[in-house]
């Protein structure tokens, strides 16, 4: 089957000057047309042909190897449609080639997001199915209405939520394949006509320059797969932390990868609606790489090995590491360690400290509420999983407090992984209440006026909220985490487990009844500056930055 590819590209564009020279996300927007055609030639009998009135669009297509087929001054006026054009191109090239073609496929420059597997398939289809025309279209059912004698009326007979209307297939402009026979000056559709339906992402033709921002958009796009565990040895903080970079990355597409034994964190995937891939080991995570090829990997698995990223970066372009200080954190292109300062051992690709904390949007919308001399609210949290069930004992420690600080109120913060959340349950007459898996904490950390937490992500989120806080690290890595010091607002009492209950008790009661002291405590907290964090660490994942 001998084809001819007609992409026809006037000089002249009234709403978008010059569109089809303009950079379109760094390259000439008639070139997306003009580079799927081209590739055709790999596969198929293919000959590319650009009909213009324009020198410089002729020069961008001779350039990278399409042919050229200067139209008159007849066929170039606003008011002419494509079918003489076609025709005029097609007749030139069957001259200048001394042979007739059996296909002429119209593709548009101004179709930059589609796929050139698209075109291939459409093509396919027109062949094997023997249409006489086959039409890009996308499908967009809607409700809509029309002006008829005068009068609106509409193009429905039944209101049905838009799943459940009729095909209304819209042409893209992306692609019209037919037979050579049909092409004359006056059209170049058959009888038997079919459509090839394409993505809406594929389907923008560019036409206004709200049509132009979204398509640049779309071609921007990355693919970020997110490697991240949740097991109640290792908490839940790498799967949150990922689903809420993954909530900003609007426009890009996104896959989780975990692995069979965060049985917790596949739990919260599938909650989530984000897709999500589940492997045993290397062998299968290749798998994934080679069939979903990501352009960014983001590992939020603690410390990596040379083997993982060497594997990784058969497939992606680049590799960002959050809290490594594993012998893989050399290979990968950066590595956000907001939790861990001044590691003697630190690569060169390394950010770190407060600077790159990616906090919530829900603590950037809340405002701390107004200091209170009064301590009437204390919150315990110990994150989603809580390995080492400290807050099971400080539900014992406040039924003790609640003797000595009657006025108090103690309330827990489970997260949905802590294995004894069941057990746990209010007692309102020592003002103790549980409240499990809430979908937002900054509405209760606006309530508190102490918070006695974990030496995580935690301790960020109570010094944005200016909650003065006592800390008790869940395990030896978890207390390298410096910034819950007195520096910041925060008093360290170490390791929970090698931390006595009575030590607790009186520092708890201390502050209770200490209101200058947690005020200092707010006043430090709320000297940090976490809104900027965000832009960082998203600028790092899509190299934004240096």
């Amino acid at each position: 089957m001998k084809i001819l590819i007609i992409i026809p590209a006037r000089g002249g564009s009234k709403r978008i000057p010059r569109k089809n020279v303009r950079l379109m996300n760094g390259r000439p927007l008639i070139m997306y047309s003009v580079t799927n055609a081209l590739s055709l030639k790999k596969d198929l009998d293919v000959d590319v042909a650009v009909s213009t009135d324009d020198e410089e669009l002729s020069g961008i297509a001779a350039d990278h190897g399409a042919e050229i087929v200067m139209r008159g001054e007849a066929l170039s006026g606003d008011s002419v449609t494509l079918d003489p054009v076609i025709y005029d191109a097609l007749i030139q090239m069957e001259e200048r080639h001394g042979k007739s073609y059996d296909t002429v496929i119209t593709m548009q420059a101004t179709s930059p997001t589609l796929c050139l597997d698209t075109l291939k398939k459409a093509i396919g289809y027109f062949e094997k199915e023997g249409y006489d025309t086959v039409i890009s279209v996308v499908n967009k059912p809607h409700l809509s209405w029309t002006k008829r004698d005068g009068k609106i009326v509409k193009n429905y007979e039944e209101r049905l939520n838009s799943q459940f209307l009729p095909p209304n297939y819209l042409e893209t402009g992306a692609f019209l394949i037919t037979k050579r026979e049909l092409v004359t000056k006056k059209g170049r559709i058959g009888e038997n006509v079919s459509v090839y339906e394409t993505s809406p992402e594929e389907a923008i033709d560019i036409d206004t320059y709200s049509d132009w921002i979204e398509a640049e958009a779309i071609l921007k796009r990355k693919r970020v797969l997110f490697r991240a565990v949740g097991q109640r040895k290792l908490g839940m903080g790498h799967i949150y932390r990922c689903l809420s970079l993954a909530y900003k990355l609007i426009g890009h597409e996104v896959l989780f990868v975990t692995d069979s034994k965060s049985e917790m964190g596949i739990e919260k995937l599938k909650s989530s609606f984000f897709p999500f891939e589940v492997i045993e080991d290397n062998d299968s995570y290749e798998k994934v790489l080679a069939r979903w090829k990501p352009d960014i990997v983001v590992n939020d698995i603690l410390d990596t090995d040379e083997d993982t990223i060497k594997l990784e970066r058969k497939y992606a372009k680049r590799i960002v590491n959050f809290e490594d200080v594993g012998p893989g954190a050399y290979l990968a292109d950066a590595v956000i360690n907001a939790l861990y300062e001044n590691h003697p051992d630190k690569p060169g690709n390394v950010y770190e400290g407060s600077d790159y904390f990616f906090i919530r949007d829900e603590f950037l919308e809340e405002n701390p509420k107004d200091f209170s001399p009064e301590c009437r609210n204390v919150m315990i949290m110990f994150g989603g999983a809580d390995p080492s069930d400290l807050t099971g004992r400080l539900y014992s420690i406040c039924e003790k407090l609640h003797e000595i600080t009657p006025e108090t109120e103690f309330h827990f913060i489970t997260g949905f992984a802590y294995e004894k959340k069941d057990l746990m349950e209010d007692i309102p007459e020592k003002n103790i209440f549980v409240h499990n898996d809430v979908k937002r904490v900054s509405l209760y950390m606006k309530k508190a006026d102490l918070a006695v937490t974990s030496q995580g992500r935690t301790i960020y989120e109570l010094a944005s909220m200016g909650v003065p806080a006592i800390v008790l690290a869940q395990n030896e890595r978890e207390a390298q985490h410096v910034f819950a010091g007195i520096q910041n607002g925060f008093i360290n009492l170490g390791i929970g487990k090698r931390t006595d209950d009575e030590t607790v008790i009186q520092t708890m009661r201390w502050l209770i009844e200490t209101p200058n002291v947690r005020k200092e405590m707010r006043n430090i907290e709320l000297t940090n500056e976490f809104r900027m964090g965000q832009k960082r660490v998203i600028d790092i994942i899509l190299k934004e930055r240096s």
